[in-house]
């Protein structure tokens, strides 16, 4: 997998949360592999069900905020890349790693966590609004 396919990805992961499509997002996620999650706040979600039912309960809430993200960079790990960003909710900015791995020649995601961000970097060129 190129790191390219994984920035994509990345883009359709942020894509599916802000168009609170919950099937867009269930297919992101491997159906081959483990799956951890980590929402701010959460416990730690392992499997399939448990990540995929956190996600159609978020995508559900009408009261969900919207989300941007920026910065997105692409850092291979092994067989595996990992697309670090930056996600701006309301009053906050949360620091996220998605880590993508090959499924049947497509990028599927087998990790995703955000947690807050003490001091982040200042916003470049490749802010992405997801509302627009």
């Amino acid at each position: 997998m190129h790191p390219n396919e994984a920035l994509f990805a990345n883009e359709s992961f942020y894509l599916a949360f802000a168009a609170g499509d919950s099937d867009a997002m269930e297919q992101l996620w491997s159906r081959q592999h483990p799956l951890v999650c980590i929402h701010p706040g959460w416990p730690a979600l392992v499997g399939r069900e448990s990540v995929i039912d956190s996600w159609r309960q978020i995508l559900a809430n009408p009261d969900q905020p919207e989300v941007e993200f920026y910065g997105a960079r692409a850092v291979e790990l092994g067989s595996g890349i990992a697309v670090v960003c930056y996600e701006v909710l309301p009053g906050t900015v949360l620091v996220a790693m998605n880590l993508f791995i090959a499924e049947n020649g497509e990028a599927r995601l087998v990790h995703h966590q955000s947690g807050p961000c003490g001091d982040p970097p200042p916003r470049d060129a490749v802010v992405r609004r997801l509302d627009a």
